[in-house]
């Protein structure tokens, strides 16, 4: 479990099924995401987030807000996707549902596990992977500090070809 100020970031409950899955029935949530998910996608999600957090310490956390203990979504290492330029590095990712956005959150939450990455894992660098519309999100990692790696740019195997989601931009940040 990580604390900061007003999050939580700690392995997912079966509770948390139900709101992930309203947060990815919201369009824009998924608009640089993909379709919107099922409740079999949202608990298959909760579970490879389970299995990775039982192998390697660490996964996509639950995000949960410390006054009212509500699901804000997830934010977490793992390790990158399979046939892609960050397979082997450490991922950073995060989602939050819409209400929760504007508030400083993502960056709590990221700068966080950050620091429990540096101060945990033997990792020489942190990744992160968006696409070229999402603003928010690379914004996001340039105030975190990361660097663009435009070499690392990459067509994501997991998107089918045609999709204007299939490019990703790729931002690296080096051990302290």
């Amino acid at each position: 479990m990580i604390d900061t100020a007003r999050l939580i970031l700690r392995g997912w409950r079966e509770g948390d099924v139900a709101p992930f899955h309203a947060m990815g029935n919201d369009a824009e949530v998924m608009r640089y995401l993909g379709p919107p998910m099922t409740l079999a996608d949202a608990e298959a999600a909760r579970e490879r987030m389970d299995a990775v957090l039982a192998e390697h310490g660490y996964c996509f956390w639950a995000v949960e807000r410390r006054a009212d203990g509500a699901f804000l979504g997830f934010c977490g290492i793992k390790p990158g996707p399979a046939g892609t330029p960050i397979a082997d590095d450490v991922e950073i990712g995060w989602r939050l549902r819409r209400d929760a956005w504007g508030q400083g959150y993502a960056r709590e939450a990221a700068e966080a596990v950050i620091a429990w990455t540096w101060a945990n894992t033997d990792a020489p660098e942190i990744a992160a992977i968006t696409v070229a519309g999402n603003t928010n999100s690379w914004g996001l990692m340039e105030r975190l500090g990361m660097t663009r790696d435009p070499n690392g740019d990459f067509d994501h195997p997991a998107v089918p070809d045609g999709n204007p989601l299939k490019r990703h931009l790729t931002y690296r940040l080096a051990r302290p």
